[in-house]
């Protein structure tokens, strides 16, 4: 061959003569997940890998996910090609691996004392729940099968972690949609429920002022995570990973006798798992498995499960207001859903516009902690009866 078949060899090889406009419009739905990240700083740890996920896999040849190809030679195996880097590493999203430790990292992070100190609040991280079931009624009106409806109602708890590992049990091709939609609702957190909250309750109601949590000893923040890992297990089996592994993180932290673990749990842990979930989410979005009606209906009915969860805490809210005679802001009944610690600062700035010495944010923290157990069970309810 002379230098200008290698040339030529080189040309023909370009991916340019293979780009479809499937994949020139994913590429661009790509830029724009990356520029809600970098730009609008909306859930950047995650929507930034998703991205960047998304662009790679779109680009033709990229061999990141090639199968790997294995001969066998006197019965070992000899790779005749090894596959793609991201074809092995997306096993931590198909074999479930990713998301239980992602709970790890945020047991080891969240202090439950506020929830603790007034376990009524608990209720509301409950009714937070509202609407994940109410989501999957309407997704199965609208054509989805039982299975898809779920994890379409999942995004309702308004978490990522755990959509993603009930969408895996249930509805896998469903993935790249759910998990953008999750992860884009998280992010826009701000902007969704303020109007909802302004709406539902009363100026008297959000000017209400709290009073301050009640101590909670280390003891009992010891016992907590055990005896939720005891009777959560018991009671929902399938939730065993993101339960067990959110309360391990928890007892951790708790325990104070393994510093070097619950240090790495809430950093480099959480960190690399974080990059590489996200990442292998975005190589699921291709155009033949995104850029389809489905994923019209699935985010729209993911705002619909995101509001309706809001308004189902808000709810509760206002009739624990009543029942306490006005000493309970409903305000923070919005934090129930999952998205922490964000949910629990958007109650304390709504309160703190009503009235400027409302610190509600300790309070808030309460239901936001207890709306990640609730959607774990969530999750695990419907695996026990679906999966």
């Amino acid at each position: 061959m002379s230098i200008f078949d290698y040339f030529g060899k080189f040309f023909a090889g370009m991916g340019f003569w293979n780009l479809e406009i499937g994949q020139v419009v994913m590429i661009i739905i790509a830029i724009g997940l990356m520029y809600l990240a970098i730009k609008k700083n909306f859930e950047p740890l995650l929507l930034l890998p998703i991205g960047l996920g998304a662009f790679l896999i779109n680009l033709p040849g990229n061999g990141l996910m090639d199968l790997p190809v294995v001969n066998y030679v006197n019965n070992l195996p000899v790779f005749e090609h090894t596959g793609g880097l991201f074809y092995w590493i997306s096993h931590g999203v198909t074999l479930e691996i990713f998301p239980p430790l992602i709970f790890l990292g945020i047991g080891a992070m969240t202090d439950f004392g506020p929830l603790l100190g007034n376990p009524k609040t608990f209720l509301l991280g409950a009714a937070a729940q509202f609407g994940v079931f109410t989501a999957l009624v309407l997704a199965v009106m609208l054509g989805f099968n039982l299975n898809e409806a779920a994890a379409i109602g999942i995004i309702g708890g308004a978490d990522g972690p755990t959509a993603i590992f009930l969408t895996l049990k249930l509805a896998p091709h469903l993935l790249g949609a759910i998990a953008v939609a999750a992860y884009s609702y998280m992010a826009l957190v701000p902007l969704i429920q303020p109007p909802l909250m302004k709406l539902m309750t009363t100026e008297k109601e959000r000017q209400v002022v709290m009073p301050p949590p009640k101590a909670v000893s280390r003891r009992v923040k010891i016992i907590f995570p055990i005896l939720v890992i005891l009777f959560g297990v018991l009671i929902v089996p399938p939730a065993a990973p993101l339960i067990g592994m959110l309360m391990a993180g928890n007892l951790m932290r708790e325990s104070g006798v393994v510093e070097r673990l619950t240090n790495m749990a809430q950093n480099e842990l959480i960190n690399i798992i974080t990059f590489f979930l996200g990442v292998s989410v975005g190589l699921t979005m291709t155009a033949e498995s995104f850029l389809r009606l489905e994923t019209i209906k699935i985010i729209v009915l993911g705002v619909f499960a995101f509001g309706l969860s809001t308004v189902g805490g808000l709810l509760l809210g206002k009739i624990m207001y009543k029942l306490s005679g006005g000493k309970i802001n409903p305000l923070i009944g919005s934090a129930g859903v999952s998205a922490v610690p964000m949910a629990a600062r958007v109650s304390h700035n709504v309160g703190q516009e009503a009235n400027p010495n409302n610190y509600l944010l300790m309070h808030a923290m309460g239901p936001n902690v207890a709306g990640v157990i609730g959607s774990a069970v969530a999750a695990g309810i419907l695996i026990a009866i679906l999966g």
